[in-house]
């Protein structure tokens, strides 16, 4: 029996009207052949734990399941703050929905499938470096828990693909909740097709925020979901450090999920006006920038939702979003510094070790880590991470004089063993840094793929101590540090 009817596929976005998308088949690669299937993410839904042919087949877009309605979306988007009404799905496709053992309805999406009527002048493709980025960050936001799409699988191929050279051609199966981006409704809304956009609404509620039909003004609640998963969203990522590098409205997802991974990187050393994106000439999407950055493209999207919700109730959604996020971005930061309670005081100690981390340069995730392991290693490590290390001193007197004033629910004071392993749940010791994923690149486009393979499995889990992998968690050398990432892919 085929491995398509032993599962639950849906394609509910296909039966939308044609406004909303374009048919496409995938135009199949060369020798295509598997680089990586997600056994774990896989098994969520129920497919088989090893790929065969028949995956391969179906997935790489070779053989057309006739359960699957492969599909180009059609949306626009604000790119760098101007709006462009000529984007759309130009190089992956909705193959299909698929159910989860739990019940939850996932997009299968291919990507690097070919042309598509929203191309414009690329190629359709996509290259191995690229996948191999997008396939390790999309799991290692998923290990560090913050909302993501997935990747099922990666594969590689001999047909040529040009770039600044000429590279191999790659696919990657990308798995979420929805494809759905702010730049779906803004593309109904400035090319004044308002039935669509009710119809859109309608169904982004029938399908991810179905509390709101039971809501007075139901399109006014999806709105304010959509502030509050965003705010969550750039709250966690400032919290790790992470750099998305191109937060255009067409790369921001109406879930509140990490999409679309280009030029990201993860800091190294603390550097607020981080840009990752060597195309971003003016920091638009610097790290600081992010949290402003996303109430400008929130902004975008309530303006694009204005014929369905009410000015006011915009307004009030979008006034909620810096408090939505601070609060968010705080819970995250107390649990890092192992602080339970509020006590005043608190932002004084958080202002000083921000300044204290951006004038010595220190590494972001090491720092963190190294006061999770207070317990185990003692503080010279910690002020071994300072240029200034008469300043970190007095700060780490600081912090550890507020630690001893934290009590449990019982009114005991919490030992520091208690605290620090609280904290190692929180701080990663693993992150993929940049020269790890471009190590990883430059071995399979060797024809080695085992770097990607090992990057995969530790970042699954990165707050483990895997003390056999441990050389992944050293400083970067100093070539590693601020490479230059371009969105080409």
């Amino acid at each position: 029996m085929s491995i398509w009817n032993e599962v639950t596929l849906h394609t509910r976005y296909g039966e939308l009207p044609s406004a909303f998308y374009s048919p496409v088949n995938p135009a199949p690669l060369d020798n295509v052949r598997w680089v990586a299937w997600n056994a774990s993410l896989a098994g969520d839904l129920s497919l088989p734990a090893q790929p065969n042919d028949e995956l391969l087949h179906g997935l790489s877009g070779q053989v057309i399941p006739a359960q699957f309605k492969p599909l180009a979306m059609k949306y626009a988007g604000h790119q760098f703050g101007i709006y462009n009404p000529d984007l759309g799905d130009g190089r992956g496709l909705l193959l299909a929905e698929i159910e989860s053992k739990t019940g939850e309805v996932y997009d299968l999406h291919l990507k690097g499938a070919g042309l598509t009527p929203y191309s414009r002048m690329g190629d359709g493709r996509a290259v191995l470096r690229s996948t191999i980025r997008e396939y390790l960050c999309s799991e290692a936001m998923a290990g560090l828990g913050i909302a993501t799409t997935r990747a099922l699988a990666m594969m590689s191929s001999d047909t040529p693909v040009y770039r600044e050279k000429q590279e191999r051609g790659a696919l990657l199966v990308r798995v979420a909740q929805s494809h759905i981006r702010f730049g779906h409704f803004e593309h109904f809304f400035y090319s004044n097709q308002l039935a669509e956009q009710k119809q859109l609404a309608d169904k982004v509620i029938e399908w991810h925020y179905p509390d709101c039909l039971t809501q007075e003004k139901p399109y006014a609640a999806m709105f304010s979901h959509m502030v509050d998963r965003t705010a969550k969203m750039i709250a966690d990522w400032q919290a790790v450090g992470f750099a998305h590098g191109v937060m255009n409205t067409d790369n921001m997802s109406i879930l509140g999920q990490t999409f679309d991974y280009g030029p990201f990187a993860f800091l190294d050393d603390y550097e607020p006006t981080y840009i990752g994106n060597h195309s971003d000439y003016q920091g638009r999407y610097a790290f600081d920038q992010q949290p402003r950055v996303a109430l400008w493209n929130l902004s975008a999207l309530a303006h694009a939702l204005s014929p369905l919700v009410e000015r006011s109730d915009l307004e009030a959604a979008l006034a909620q979003f810096e408090a939505q996020l601070g609060r968010y971005f705080s819970q995250q930061m107390r649990r890092k510094l192992g602080l339970l309670t509020s006590l005043p005081g608190d932002s004084v100690l958080f202002e000083q070790m921000f300044e204290l981390l951006t004038k010595n340069h220190t590494d972001y995730t090491r720092f963190f880590r190294q006061l999770s392991n207070l317990d185990r290693e003692g503080e010279q490590l910690v002020l071994d991470l300072f240029i200034d290390r008469g300043t970190a001193q007095v700060w780490l007197e600081q912090y550890l004089a507020r630690c001893e004033r934290e009590i449990d629910s019982s009114g005991n004071a919490i030992s520091i063993e208690q605290r620090c392993a609280e904290m190692r749940k929180v701080n990663p010791k693993y992150i993929l840094r940049n020269y790890l994923a471009q190590q990883a690149i430059d071995k399979a486009e060797q024809g080695d793929y085992q770097q990607v393979h090992q990057l995969a499995q530790l970042l699954a889990n990165p707050y483990a101590e895997q003390p056999e992998k441990s050389h992944f968690a050293q400083l970067p050398p100093e070539w590693g540090k601020k490479m230059e990432i371009s969105c080409s892919s």
